[in-house]
């Protein structure tokens, strides 16, 4: 049974899991914007491998730091989408809600410092 919140409380409940990011992390996500969709879009989900009827909880949109170079030139500005409807519906109580969107930002932010699905997997983010 999915577990539902208004789109204030979810959004309180993505700033909590950002502003719990340690330090030094922190620091270098200050030019990522983080935004909340209501659900993934089929190219979005379709991009990312998945068919129409799969969850996609968040999605990393951007250049990982491990990739970048001192002299690439301008580029688009990295954005970590999370996806409300979907941690809702993989959500049963309010602490699962909780644990999802914290690992899901936590998920999206790993990809920004260049890590993969393995890595994030050990960590315990997948």
């Amino acid at each position: 049974m999915a577990y539902h919140v208004s789109k204030r409380k979810f959004a309180e409940l993505v700033e909590q899991a950002l502003a719990d990011v340690p330090q030094p992390f922190a620091t270098h996500l200050e030019e990522i914007a983080v935004e909340i969709r209501f659900r993934p879009t089929r190219k979005q989900l379709r991009d990312s491998g998945l068919d129409d009827d799969e969850l996609l909880l968040g999605l990393y949109l951007g250049h990982p730091l491990t990739d970048r170079s001192v002299t690439e030139t301008a580029r688009l500005p990295d954005v970590i989408l999370i996806f409300q409807e979907d941690i809702e519906l993989v959500s049963d109580t309010q602490d699962d809600l909780v644990r999802e969107v914290r690992t899901t930002v936590l998920h999206e932010i790993g990809h920004h410092f260049g890590m993969d699905e393995d890595d994030l997997d050990a960590l315990g983010y997948s």
